[in-house]
């Protein structure tokens, strides 16, 4: 016990160096973040929330698939990430084009769906930029040395609060222009923007 606690100061460095490395590398944007950032400024915070919780969801069974090593045995299946790749490539391509035609906050007269919970989840279990991310920082990062089986789940554990308050900060930051939505005009040209951007870091994600 006493050596346990005279080695917990030295948990600091690697606890921050994982939390620093999650928010730049798994925080930066790609098909999850920017595709809840446009949701949230196309729809409101009340209505984006299903799809919220459906992203956090898939992002975190992500992250307990690299845990586990699961990533590798579906990398093995013969066209398993290809398949995964183009489901999630579908489905980005027809939120932008919801994203891209979305109504102004204020236009009752043509109401519009928001993306649900099924849509995120399945796109962040798709998102390659998920399993890259994740994987570089679980891998990257060693907290607890000397046991392998504590590290990962602390690991694991810390990660997964992350991927709560990154999504969070993502949907806050596209909720932030909902009062600039609620003018035809600028709707239209900040939907067009973010529908644009969604498709650039999903290309960007692929080609990687």
């Amino acid at each position: 016990m006493d050596a346990s606690l005279a080695d917990l100061p030295g948990l600091w460095r690697p606890l921050a160096g994982l939390l620093l490395a999650s928010l730049v590398v798994m925080g930066s944007p790609g098909p999850s973040t920017i595709s809840l950032t446009a949701v949230g400024a196309s729809f409101g915070i009340r209505r984006s929330l299903p799809y919220a919780c459906g992203l956090v969801v898939g992002t975190t069974v992500v992250l307990l698939a690299v845990a586990a090593g699961l990533v590798a045995l579906v990398a093995a299946i013969p066209h398993g990430a290809l398949a995964l790749g183009v489901l999630s490539a579908a489905y980005i391509l027809y939120l932008a084009v919801r994203i891209a035609t979305a109504p102004p906050l204020d236009d009752r007269a043509r109401p519009a769906a928001a993306p649900a919970f099924l849509g995120g989840l399945l796109l962040a279990v798709a998102n390659p930029k998920a399993y890259v991310a994740i994987a570089a920082v679980f891998a990257g990062t060693t907290v607890v040395a000397g046991d392998p089986g504590l590290d990962a789940a602390v690991k694991t554990a810390l990660l997964g609060g992350m991927i709560v308050l990154i999504h969070a900060g993502w949907l806050l930051a596209g909720v932030s222009l909902s009062r600039v939505l609620r003018d035809p005009r600028s709707a239209r040209l900040i939907n067009l923007v973010l529908a644009a951007a969604l498709v650039a870091v999903t290309a960007a994600a692929f080609a990687g």
